[in-house]
């Protein structure tokens, strides 16, 4: 049969056939080993271009450590205040000057309420005027006969003469009258926000009447809840992590101060008062999650909860060594949700993980055995890591 091909083309495709046939030969080989070499050392044959080297995966690692496991009780409870102070008024008088509004802070001995000085001036005024001519009756009751014998009246006579004269007694009521103007000016008791202030210049204020509430928010406590089965394990000294809805994303440190003697018959649950040092955070009213210690295992070995995986239904983690993420089953104990305890191989007596091991927590849910990897810190995946904005932002169109 005669070819179709132009002669200088068939002639051409005759030459290169022998060349063919060897690249077909080479190309079918059984050799796995090489295969693979080529394939991870990333060798592109249809370009000649030299091997590239695995880019290794981001991800984050933490360190083992030893330490103490602290077993905890997560529950909700009520935030009240300690120094909450309703304030009255110790004199009756009108209103002269409102120093402050709702809401505003406060400092300890701070001028809230100034009542009109001029009627307790007049009584300071009219309580002297009459210790005054008491002082003059006083003395003119021994001074004629002292000037005729010379001698004057003996301490205990003095004494005498002068309750007689009621000198002592007008004494007591200039004390009681400058008293009483020193309190026509309401300064505040503590440091605080106010809360509620019901008064006005020109109305009359009379002596006990309440008119200003102040919240000390920097002395909070928090009555938890705590099961009945629960309330054994908790201790007076032990430390709380106390977090609220409130305030997203602040982790505040307590004090167990108390447990409560009293269960509740119907809730099957007792109170732990919680103290949380000042910070103006949490205000009387809210609520908040508290996690109470309850029981601390001293020298165990821990690794971040986030950092165990399963694989073939049994649990591991990646620890990190010389760049490669190496996958180690261990046998997890007990875990408080942050941290779990790692406990010894039941056929060696060995804990497979040592303290300062670097073990992956982000990024290892799809990594394979040895891989590469680059350990990051958390602050370095945010920067490197755009900021997602929210559906509801993208909806609105914001």
């Amino acid at each position: 049969m005669r070819s179709s091909l132009p002669p200088r083309a068939l002639a051409l495709s005759l030459l290169l056939a022998p060349l063919l046939l060897a690249c077909g030969d080479s190309s079918a080989t059984d050799d796995p080993a090489s295969a693979d070499s080529s394939a991870v050392a990333g060798f592109d044959a249809t370009d000649g271009e030299a091997p590239r080297a695995a880019v290794p995966l981001p991800i984050v690692a933490q360190e083992a450590r030893d330490g103490d496991l602290v077993l905890r009780v997560n529950t909700r409870g009520d935030v009240y205040g300690d120094a909450i102070v309703n304030l009255s008024a110790e004199v009756a008088g009108t209103v002269a000057e409102v120093l402050v509004r709702p809401g505003a802070r406060v400092r300890k001995g701070q001028p809230l309420v100034r009542l009109d000085p001029f009627p307790f001036d007049l009584a300071v005024r009219e309580a002297q005027a009459s210790l005054d001519e008491r002082e003059q009756a006083f003395r003119e009751s021994f001074m004629p006969e002292s000037l005729v014998t010379g001698l004057g009246p003996t301490p205990e006579q003095r004494k005498a003469l002068r309750i007689r004269s009621g000198a002592a007694s007008a004494e007591v009521r200039l004390e009681r009258a400058r008293w009483e103007r020193a309190r026509s000016e309401i300064t505040s008791p503590v440091d605080g926000y106010v809360d509620r202030l019901d008064i006005a210049p020109g109305e009359r204020l009379g002596a006990g009447a309440p008119f200003a509430t102040i919240v000390d928010v920097s002395a909070v406590r928090i009555e938890a809840r705590v099961l009945e089965d629960d309330l054994p394990l908790i201790r007076v000294g032990g430390s709380a992590t106390v977090t609220s809805a409130a305030v997203p994303g602040r982790v505040m440190r307590g004090r167990i101060d108390a447990v409560l003697p009293m269960v509740d018959s119907v809730k099957r649950t007792g109170r732990v008062i919680v103290r949380v040092p000042g910070e103006g955070a949490l205000r009387p009213g809210m609520y908040a999650d508290v996690q109470l210690e309850a029981q601390r295992l001293t020298g165990r070995r821990l690794v971040p909860t986030k950092a165990i995986i399963e694989r073939d239904t049994r649990p591991l983690v990646f620890v990190v060594r010389d760049g490669r993420a190496q996958w180690t089953y261990i046998v997890p104990g007990r875990s408080n949700g942050v941290e779990t305890e790692v406990l010894p191989d039941s056929s060696t007596g060995l804990i497979p993980v040592e303290p300062g091991d670097q073990v992956i927590v982000d990024g290892h849910l799809t990594l394979t055995h040895d891989a590469a990897v680059s350990v990051a810190t958390l602050r370095e995946r945010e920067v490197t890591e755009p900021r997602r904005t929210p559906a509801s932002a993208r909806r609105d169109g914001n």
